[in-house]
């Protein structure tokens, strides 16, 4: 798998792609507002396709300034990213901070 993904943004929708041998083998797509992320689904054909995409995306959204990355679901892939469960009230918190912000994908 290359180690870079490409990057394709359409208004607030976004995409990254792991691609092998000229092939789409994963990859993952969201929505932006703000300094939020939110995640809306990952997949891959190919071994660790979306962890290379997943690890394209971080180093994005912290070089963009994005604060908070919504990934919807927890899962032992995500986790082991260092995704964490937050309190309602937190979360909440965190999200109207991340929406006056001005982030670039």
């Amino acid at each position: 798998i290359e180690a870079y993904s490409q990057l394709h943004q359409l208004g607030f929708a976004h995409s990254v792609e792991a691609w092998l041998d000229g092939k789409l083998v994963g990859g993952l797509y969201g929505v932006s507002l703000g300094g939020l992320f939110a995640g809306e689904s990952m997949f891959s054909r190919a071994k660790d396709a979306s962890k290379v995409a997943l690890a394209h995306l971080t180093n994005r959204l912290r070089t963009g300034g994005f604060t908070l990355h919504d990934v919807q679901m927890m899962t032992p892939h995500l986790r082991r990213f260092g995704a964490i469960l937050i309190p309602r009230e937190e979360y909440k918190a965190r999200l109207a901070e991340a929406l006056r912000m001005n982030a670039t994908f």
